[in-house]
């Protein structure tokens, strides 16, 4: 059975194109159904315009209404009732308030606090209260301990030598005297 069924697809049908007057009658149409609106707007628009003479952000009003009125696509000609879309209004500085704290998400929070007890720790090894600082300082203490044993020792042993050394050449200087 071919593809598409037993009638066959598409592919030999006869095509249809639109005729440039269609088109012509589409555009004009268009076109009246434009200058109608503007026109039914532009007269709303003066008639508040004189309800409101001490209206100083006329301008300001114009721009909201011409960025309502521009709709991109399908949107201008579809009114929507959605209850739950937000509409996303520009905030003035005026109305921006700094004195409130700003909220933080869960892992800002928790990376704070994490940096707040890694440096708590740190003061606090530093001035020797964890056990681990304490482990350290009492490591510490035996290897200076060590170290200075060892210095003692070879100290002594230099002192030794020295000596010995000294008793070699005076047995020398008496053998040496003794020939003479």
């Amino acid at each position: 059975m071919p593809k598409g069924g037993r009638k066959g697809g598409h592919k030999g049908r006869m095509r249809t194109y639109t005729s440039p007057e269609e088109i012509d009658a589409q555009m004009k149409a268009e076109k009246e159904r434009k200058m109608n609106e503007d026109e039914g707007e532009g007269a709303a628009q003066t008639d508040t315009a004189e309800k409101l003479p001490g209206s100083g952000s006329g301008s300001e009003d114009s721009d909201d209404e011409n960025s309502q009125r521009r709709r991109a696509g399908v949107e201008g000609l579809i009114e929507i009732e959605n209850p739950n879309r937000v509409v996303q209004k520009s905030k003035k500085v005026v109305q921006i308030e700094l004195d409130e704290p700003k909220q933080l998400s869960r892992r800002e929070r928790e990376e704070i606090e994490k940096q707040k007890a890694k440096e708590r720790y740190m003061k606090m090894h530093l001035a020797g209260k964890t056990d681990q600082a304490k482990a350290d300082l009492a490591r510490l203490a035996i290897i200076r301990k060590q170290r200075e044993e060892a210095a003692k020792r070879k100290d002594e042993e230099k002192k030794a030598k020295d000596a010995k050394e000294a008793a070699a050449a005076a047995a020398r200087g008496m053998n040496s005297l003794s020939l003479k």
